[in-house]
């Protein structure tokens, strides 16, 4: 959907207001118009900006392929290169200030060309009535091909719900959910009387296999599954502990305390990105923090 801001509110009114699953395309933005949603602009001249910067510099390093499934794909090269990660951010400056990117915000800019920003949520509630449900909403994912669709909006992959069972939602690496229904199973496996942790385990053992268990690969994958039983038991499960030390995968937790749990990884160690992003050496890293 374009030029609707609050979408997973628009995804309601679907539900409360049609007959229909699922609307998409320009048949979704009339559908939210219709029923009451301004349409806006929400590509701001700076984004734009930025994405004309990361077209210059970057559109051979996007989402074309190989991908991991290729039988002849290779792992790149992510060694840290101090000169060619001092050479691009320069050009990058240059290129912003030649754009009309603000002094102020070119740094902001280029860092969001080198580590392109992600964004989705899940989460999933249980009022005192014992009702349950779930949303999970996302921006997609930057720079990506025209076209492709993630986890987030597909039913039984992003988000499953089931009111005899529990709710289980995703973020990460989108195709790879897609592929083994990741919520759907999730909550299969508790209705046959999984633990909500062993029930993600067993959804991230299922991408794992994917790739035959080849750790060459799966390290370019990862997923977060949040869960939670109708009996308000929950988990957070991730492929990986974490996107870097720093950044250890977390799930944010309220039933009457607020507080942020580390999740239950299958794999030790972190994920890298794919397609790869440049390794910043420790000298760098200021610049970009």
């Amino acid at each position: 959907m374009r030029n609707i801001k609050n979408v997973s509110l628009v995804s309601k009114a679907v539900m409360e207001h049609t007959g229909h699953v699922m609307l998409v395309g320009e048949g979704a933005e009339r559908f939210a118009v219709a029923v009451g949603f301004p349409r806006e602009n929400l590509l701001t001249d700076h984004s734009r900006k930025i994405w004309l910067l990361w077209k210059e510099f970057h559109s051979s390093e996007d989402w074309w392929g190989p991908g991991l499934a290729d039988p002849h794909w290779q792992a790149p090269n992510i060694r840290p290169q101090a000169d060619l990660v001092q050479e691009r951010f320069r050009r990058l400056e240059e290129r912003a200030a030649d754009l009309g990117i603000a002094p102020e915000l070119r740094e902001d800019a280029v860092h969001k060309v080198l580590f392109p920003p992600t964004g989705t949520i899940h989460c999933s509630a249980l009022n005192e009535k014992g009702e349950i449900s779930g949303c999970t909403t996302t921006s997609g994912l930057a720079w990506k091909l025209p076209g492709r669709c993630g986890d987030s909006p597909i039913i039984g992959a992003g988000c499953y719900t089931d009111q005899d069972v529990g709710s289980a939602g995703a973020t990460g690496s989108g195709e790879e959910n897609i592929k083994v229904a990741g919520a759907h199973s999730i909550v299969e496996n508790m209705r046959h009387g999984m633990s909500p942790v062993d029930a993600g385990t067993d959804a991230l053992k299922r991408i794992a296999r994917n790739y035959n268990g080849d750790m060459n690969r799966l390290r370019f994958v990862d997923m977060i599954y949040y869960i939670l039983r109708k009996d308000g038991v929950y988990a957070g499960v991730s492929l990986w502990e974490g996107y870097s030390p720093e950044k250890p995968h977390r799930i944010a937790v309220h039933d009457g305390t607020k507080r942020a749990e580390q999740t239950v990884a299958l794999f030790k160690g972190t994920s890298q990105d794919f397609p790869p992003k440049l390794k910043v050496p420790p000298e760098l890293k200021k610049q970009f923090e």
